[in-house]
């Protein structure tokens, strides 16, 4: 009997279309009335970082994540990238958004209300790229839930935040990533 080899970023993308076909509306918070149809937002957290400064780059470990964000992206048409301007997030965003032709936006962490807003208004399919103090507070911003930060130790959580007119739905997906030589 043959047995079929599924790659952990087909058996992610599996997932997502799984719990897809599961979600539950989620009260709508930040109005819509200028976006389009249907759009979706993903936020993420910087990939795994060095300990040495104020703002480290990413480690061996961290390079791999993000390039393996970029490969589930493939499959995903983005209209914009956004990351914080620090090098870790930067260093995450950049092989996603340059697969995609895209240039990175900038956001700042101490408006994450003011970028709820923009994100909704500008009605984009978008990867936004943070923290673990900011990620899930600006995912809990844009359903009108509170969602606070998570602990410093987490790096494979992805909010995918689905906005329509008629409401918005949060995902929560815990990716299967494994670093290569730990």
């Amino acid at each position: 009997m043959a047995k079929h080899m599924i790659f952990p970023t087909t058996r992610f993308l599996l997932v997502c279309a799984s719990a897809m076909l599961l979600m539950t509306a989620i009260p709508f918070h930040v109005a819509a009335q200028e976006s389009p149809d249907l759009f979706t937002i993903y936020l993420v957290r910087h990939a795994e970082k060095q300990s040495d400064s104020n703002d480290p780059p990413l480690t061996a470990c961290g390079i791999q994540r993000s390039e393996s964000l970029s490969a589930f992206f493939e499959a995903v048409p983005l209209d914009v990238v956004y990351s914080t301007d620090y090098k870790r997030t930067q260093s995450t965003a950049v092989p996603t958004a340059r697969a995609q032709g895209l240039s990175i936006k900038s956001y700042s962490t101490q408006a994450l209300e003011e970028m709820a807003e923009q994100l909704v208004r500008n009605g984009q399919d978008a990867l936004v790229v943070g923290h673990s103090n900011t990620t899930g507070v600006l995912a809990g911003l844009l359903v009108g839930e509170e969602i606070g930060a998570f602990d410093e130790s987490i790096y494979n959580r992805l909010y995918q935040v689905v906005i329509s007119k008629e409401d918005t739905r949060l995902h929560v997906f815990h990716t299967a990533f494994d670093c290569a030589g730990r």
